[in-house]
């Protein structure tokens, strides 16, 4: 094994900053409370995690004061924020919509569907609660997406000439890097007054993203994508959006997500968001001339290699890289042993061998899809790692 070992998979989890671990270490030994607890403990920890939720929300641009509030809602993570996206607004919607439509003599069962509507490049905590609600009666349809992986205004303005309930899309992919034309979408979305959830796991402390000013309903973002702490998310709600909660028991956030909260977790969220601030533009500018130089690297190591999805705005950080005449889990495997730590696609889906069905919608070549891999990069991720790490890969990939 090299003495170096160098990390190119951040998308999957960025390690925790130390200012954000100590900020935990001290919030965990300060705030010993339960925050649902009518003492004094419990009410100095319920101060604490308020202010730290009311900072998340602001630094995520919702509106946080006033009689038009957003909700804050914390959760173990990216794919619980999904699920409670999709089946909360989805049951509110229906329930809503069915209660005058019952007392219509002749409404049809069509009338009453729920329709929702998601790319076919969502990252699997969307993609299979989709699954999940089709089985479960809800008509479920896919925007189409280019060669370059970006959802296909034209074909969701088509698909939006029948009535829908909800719309998901994420705002970067995962796979490719690829944004997506949030702000279009959600005027589609205004006019045809349905609701709009964003998947905004990658881009959250990557890119600037300002929750009122992408005109969603509904927002999902995780800590550990940003060198947060491990466990938890949020699901953001634009003010009077109606959500259904999928779990039973306590009276935590209004019901909606019950469970006693961690402190300390909100606390390490907060932290690492205002560490991304503090640092946006330089390390926006600096992942970006990390990867252009990686990529260039590679490329002209490789001259069979691709990259991925070029032509479309990009995640700074992110680099999917087809090397044609290799296999992808071989590839990856190998450089796992070189000390090249990247993967094939999804952390959620990394253990499968099915092609990915991001790549597969943009409908590239076979032997391109075959032979991607995921290279992603982190606020930690120095030059000499990059280096190193390009030569090491088109190392690997001569001797495969």
């Amino acid at each position: 094994m090299p003495s170096l070992s160098i990390y190119l998979d951040h998308n999957a989890t960025a390690p925790i900053l130390p200012e954000v671990a100590d900020a935990m270490r001290d919030a965990a030994l300060r705030y010993p409370g339960n925050p649902a607890s009518q003492h004094q403990p419990g009410r100095q920890a319920r101060r604490a995690l308020e202010a730290a939720r009311t900072r998340i929300g602001e630094l995520l641009g919702a509106q946080m004061h006033g009689m038009d509030a957003d909700q804050v809602l914390l959760t173990s993570g990216g794919t619980e924020s999904n699920n409670l996206a999709l089946q909360g607004l989805l049951t509110a919607a229906q329930s809503f919509r069915e209660q005058p439509r019952a007392s219509l003599v002749g409404a049809s069962a069509e009338a009453t569907r729920c329709r929702l509507i998601i790319s076919p490049i969502e990252h699997p905590s969307v993609a299979r609660t989709a699954e999940h609600l089709a089985a479960r009666g809800v008509h479920v349809e896919q925007i189409a997406v280019d060669d370059q992986g970006v959802v296909r205004i034209d074909d969701l303005r088509r698909l939006l000439a029948e009535p829908a309930q909800l719309v998901s899309v994420m705002l970067a992919n995962n796979e490719t890097g690829a944004l997506q034309p949030l702000r279009e979408i959600a005027a589609l979305c205004r006019e045809s007054h349905v609701l709009l959830h964003t998947d905004a796991t990658q881009a959250v402390g990557k890119v600037p993203v300002h929750f009122r000013d992408l005109s969603v309903h509904a927002l999902t973002a995780a800590a550990h994508k940003f060198h947060g702490p491990l466990g938890i998310g949020v699901l953001l709600l634009r003010h009077k959006t109606p959500l259904a909660s999928s779990l039973h028991g306590g009276f935590q956030q209004a019901a909606l997500r019950p469970g006693t909260e961690s402190v300390a977790m909100a606390i390490g969220m907060q932290t690492a968001l205002e560490a991304w601030q503090s640092e946006a533009t330089e390390r926006f500018n600096r992942m970006t001339a990390l990867r252009d130089y990686f990529e260039r690297t590679v490329l002209a190591g490789d001259p069979n290699a691709v990259v991925i999805g070029t032509a479309a705005p990009r995640l700074p950080h992110t680099s999917n890289i087809a090397f044609v005449g290799l296999d992808r889990q071989a590839l990856v495997m190998a450089l796992d042993l070189a000390g090249v730590a990247c993967s094939t696609g999804s952390a959620c889906a990394s253990g499968s061998s099915e092609p990915s069905p991001t790549l597969l919608a943009m409908g590239l070549p076979p032997e391109q899809i075959s032979s991607s891999v995921r290279f992603s990069l982190g606020a930690t991720t120095t030059a000499e790692e990059i280096d190193e790490a390009a030569r090491r890969i088109l190392a690997v990939g001569n001797q495969l």
